[in-house]
């Protein structure tokens, strides 16, 4: 089994900053991609950013130029560092590890983190 354990959520004021990682760890392979999803209160959960096994990203539009991801592939680690933050932001922040394999893809999600900003 793979677990994605995430680190980093926390409380902090308009304007700060916040950094997320996520490690996976158990039954681990090279995955397709990597990610960050967020709920925020009464939404659905929408992806945040992705990056690819060969480095390309995705941001929402909402956090393009305030929030960059990266990840280790050898460590088999992502982070978010989150700058600007907005009370917007605020949600429970979630890892995310794709495999696709033999044209069917598996989801791995990682427990949440929550992350409050106050206005």
């Amino acid at each position: 089994q793979v677990q994605l354990v995430e680190s980093g959520g926390g409380l902090v004021a308009a304007g700060g900053s916040l950094r997320l990682s996520c490690a996976a760890s158990g039954r681990t392979f090279r995955f397709n991609d990597m990610g960050w999803y967020r709920q925020g209160p009464g939404k659905v959960r929408e992806v945040v950013a992705v990056v690819t096994d060969d480095g390309s990203t995705n941001y929402a539009d909402s956090v393009k130029g305030r929030f960059t991801i990266s990840r280790d592939n050898a460590k088999q680690t992502v982070s978010l560092q989150m700058n600007s933050l907005k009370p917007e932001d605020t949600a429970v922040y979630y890892c995310n590890a794709g495999r696709v394999w033999l044209g069917s893809r598996t989801n791995y999600w990682g427990q949440g983190t929550q992350v409050t900003v106050s206005s």
